[in-house]
This record gives C-alpha cells, structure tokens and sequence, in this order.
C-alpha cells in the first residue's frame, strides 16, 4: 500500500504577517523526503512550534523570489549548518534562482558544512525516482515564476491472498510477477495478471503566486489536493488582477476545471484576517470541498 503523504502549513499569509499567520512555507513528506515548498520569514521558528526536525528537510522548493516566500532561506540555512546537517541539500528555482542564491551565500556568510545543489526549473519534469517526480510549470507573476506538483507513481500491487493460496514460495519468482511477467513453478504456468492490480498513485499541485492563465488548469489537472493561493476575494478583483494574483472565486473554477478532489485555499491577504468566510463561501459557490489553511494544520493524504 502507498505511504502516506504529509503536509504541514507551516505559514499561510500573503505579503504581510498577521499574529495568526507567518509569511508561507508548506512541508511535503513522503517517506525519506521532506520537501519544503517557500520558506518566509520566520519559517524555523514554525519548525519549532509545530515540533518538527529542519535537518530532515531533503529539498527547497522556491516558486519566485518575492521576500516573503524566501526571507526565512539564509536563517534556516544557518540553523542547519549549526546542527551538524550532514546531507547534500537541493534548492530548486525558476530562472534567477541560481544568482539569487550566490548572491545569499555571500551576504550570509556562514559556515557551511554541507554541500547545497542549486537547480533551476523551467518547465516538466525535475526529480524522478520510481516512487514519484516532481515537475514544475510557469506561472504569471511578474517575475520568474513556477507552480509545482508532486505526483506519486501508479503502481502493481501482488494480490497477497492470491499469493498465499498459490503456494507460490516468496522469492525471484514473485518479484518476476511483481514486474509483470509470468513464470512456471512446479510445472504450471502462473499468468502475471492474475495476480496484480492497480494502485492508483497521487497527486499534490501547488500554485502560488500568480495571474489566472491557460497553464493552471492542465498542470494541476486530477490533483488529489490542490493547494491554491487565494490572496482576494472577487470584491477585489481589480487590485488582484494589478498585483498579479488569483481570487477565491477563480481558486474554485480551477478546482473544478481541473476536476481535483479537494482544494485548500493559503496565501490570505491580511485585510480577510476576520472575514475568512468571506472567501470560503465564495470559493465554494464554484467547487464544494474546499478549506482555508491556518499555520499549523495537517493534512495526510
């Protein structure tokens, strides 16, 4: 059966920070990967808060180089060097990302006893394993940047009970039925597909930051969790559209264009600190499962 997967908010406030919400940054964890997507001011401390370890954080996801999805880097870099992490670190960015982050080293100059592994994404497909990948699509915003999704792979699962009333000893021979091919034991024949079947994998799309475009809807297409930037509500449209952003209500139509199981709205302007209904109704007048992250919540999936 497939791990779980994780997700941690550990920030879900726009340009500004209330004391309710820090600037963003969400934990993935699958397995042995701990992917931090955005890192704002102020995301070690939501390390500490919500008890959770910095030093198993495997990669950075940087969807563009505004401060307050990137201000908390050069502290936590820093916490790691100081707590003996021993493990080579990979950042991954839009175009820029690479300058950006020589341009921190040198201004943050601590010391670094591990090695960081700095790639820039453009587009597709950017880690594979057999497990899963992660790709990456641009997005409008003014400057370069990229949403991300997180895709774990479908796979063929033995049919245990199958196996076990087969007789069939565990071995090379049931790895061979795991990869699809028949084998013969004892004489018979035992056909692959009657022991497999399908599991479904999954998908976490993140978008944050941008102008609605035509890339939104296929990238994050079947998403099993969508979680979407929702810095207005339609009531602004004029200064989402000006700042580059998505409103509630088109959070919702991308959800259901997308034909996505659950969407989670983050990124919330401070002036709906006391009015978050405000955007949930209008986000659900498009797509029915839908919530509003707050620091801290947890998400498995």
């Amino acid at each position: 059966m497939t791990s779980k997967i994780k997700i941690n908010f550990l920030g879900t406030s726009a340009q500004i920070p209330t004391a309710k919400k820090n600037h963003t940054a969400i934990l993935l964890t699958y397995e042995g990967e701990n992917i931090l997507v955005d890192c704002g001011e102020g995301t070690q401390r939501q390390f500490r808060i919500a008890e959770l370890n910095p030093c198993k954080v495997t990669r950075i996801l940087i969807t563009h180089w505004h401060s307050d999805h990137v201000l908390g880097i050069p502290g936590f870099l820093s916490t790691l060097a100081l707590s003996g992490y021993n493990r080579t670190l990979y950042i991954y960015g839009p175009k820029g990302t690479k300058e950006f982050m020589r341009d921190l080293l040198k201004v943050f100059n601590f010391q670094k006893k591990y090695e960081i592994i700095v790639v820039e994404t453009d587009g597709g497909k950017f880690y594979e394993t057999k497990d899963f990948y992660l790709e990456s699509e641009r997005m409008q915003h003014g400057i370069p940047t990229n949403a991300y999704s997180f895709v774990i792979k479908d796979k063929l699962r033995l049919n245990k009970k199958k196996i076990e009333k087969s007789k069939l000893p565990f071995g090379p021979l049931l790895k061979n039925l795991k990869e699809g091919n028949d084998i013969i034991y004892g004489g018979k024949k035992y056909k692959a597909k009657d022991f497999l079947y399908g599991e479904k994998g999954k998908k976490i799309s993140l978008v944050l930051d941008t102008l609605l475009n035509e890339k939104i809807v296929p990238f994050v297409k079947n998403s099993d969790l969508l979680i979407c930037e929702s810095s207005f509500s339609s009531k602004n449209n004029k200064e989402a559209k000006e700042h580059l952003h998505l409103t509630a209500k088109e959070c919702g139509e991308i959800a259901k264009k997308s034909k996505s199981q659950k969407l989670v709205l983050t990124h919330i302007s401070q002036r709906y600190e006391n009015n978050l209904k405000e955007l949930l109704k209008e986000a659900k007048k498009e797509f029915k499962n839908v919530s509003i992250a707050n620091d801290f919540d947890e998400i498995s999936l």
